[in-house]
């Protein structure tokens, strides 16, 4: 890709304010077939530089875009208005910091840390970061939340699923429950506009794990592994059990395409791109109702990935979050 290509791609926003020049700090699969191509196709954003300890990942994604060997560099250019940290997620607490102590506002991929110690410590951070949620922002799981009650119980069933060794990433050694966990944990407070107030263990290993939430609303039962064909179920019932909601994608059928053509678009750039979108119109207003996740949802999907945790340890009884993980 040439600089002048990647221009050419760049939008052009309808109200004349400048686009938002953003750095993306971390140069791994997510950004590769995520970032990247999303960039090209977001309204109101730019990307002008990106960041990794491996140069040749660098210029391998995005050439022509000024490259630094880590987030200090990047800052001290001074060409960034904001951040994108797609780091390891050992990383996320250092690099938030460091971005916060440079005042820029910053997108913080999800988890928000390796525990939620981690994540509450983000809390102190001015400004705080926003946590990316980018399943809130999926063109179908959007539409199906416009679908649903806005009153009654409801009974979902959420699944995420991908083969690590296919996706092949860069720096990755986290379990399951840590890796895809978080997407789920959200899209059932988001979906449902509900806390959580229980969970159960039913299944924890380093690349699966199954659970069951209890909700304000009813209840979701959770299932994802990275050891699996790629596949993605939202389903919502009534509490009489009649459906009245169903996302899917992937599966065997949708993988044997994906093969036969593989450079078709990774799903999950629309979703980035609507996503970079939200953020880029909160960096410009500072203010106002967005679907971005803050630091406070990652703390609640934080609190319930250790509840799970312990409760599986007990042999699945039924965990409330301790005290001291509760979120006001």
């Amino acid at each position: 890709m040439s600089k002048t290509s990647y221009q050419q791609n760049a939008p052009i926003l309808s109200d004349c304010e400048p686009a938002v020049r953003i750095g993306l700090v971390g140069c791994g699969r997510l950004a590769e077939a995520g970032y990247v191509p999303a960039f090209r196709q977001a309204a109101g954003v730019t990307l002008v530089g990106v960041a990794d300890i491996n140069q040749a990942r660098c210029f391998d994604i995005a050439q022509q875009v000024p490259a630094y060997d880590g987030i200090q560099p990047m800052v001290l250019a001074g060409s960034v208005d904001a951040l994108v940290i797609a780091t390891p997620t050992r990383c996320h607490l250092a690099d938030a910091r460091h971005a916060a102590q440079k005042h820029l506002p910053t997108l913080l991929e999800k988890p928000p840390g390796v525990n939620f110690s981690e994540a509450q410590a983000l809390l102190n951070l001015t400004p705080q970061p926003w946590i990316a949620f980018n399943r809130r922002f999926d063109p179908e799981i959007v539409h199906m939340k416009k679908g649903l009650p806005s009153e009654g119980n409801l009974c979902l069933r959420l699944e995420l699923h991908y083969r690590r060794k296919s996706w092949n990433p860069f720096d990755m050694s986290d379990d399951a429950l840590l890796d895809l966990g978080p997407h789920l944990i959200d899209l059932a407070q988001w979906l449902t506009n509900s806390s959580i107030r229980s969970v159960k263990g039913l299944l924890l290993e380093q690349g699966r794990a199954e659970f069951e939430l209890e909700l304000e609303r009813g209840n979701a039962v959770i299932a994802c592994s990275s050891n699996s064909p790629y596949r993605e179920v939202a389903q919502v019932k009534l509490g009489n059990g009649q459906e009245v909601a169903s996302f899917k994608r992937g599966g065997i059928v949708a993988g044997i395409i994906g093969k036969l053509r593989p450079t078709q678009e990774n799903p999950l750039v629309n979703s980035l791109i609507g996503q970079l979108e939200a953020f880029g119109q909160a960096v410009r207003r500072k203010t106002g109702i967005t679907s971005l996740g803050t630091v406070r949802d990652g703390l609640v999907v934080m609190s319930v990935i250790e509840a799970v945790r312990r409760s599986t340890k007990q042999g699945g009884v039924r965990c409330s979050v301790l005290e001291s993980e509760k979120v006001d």
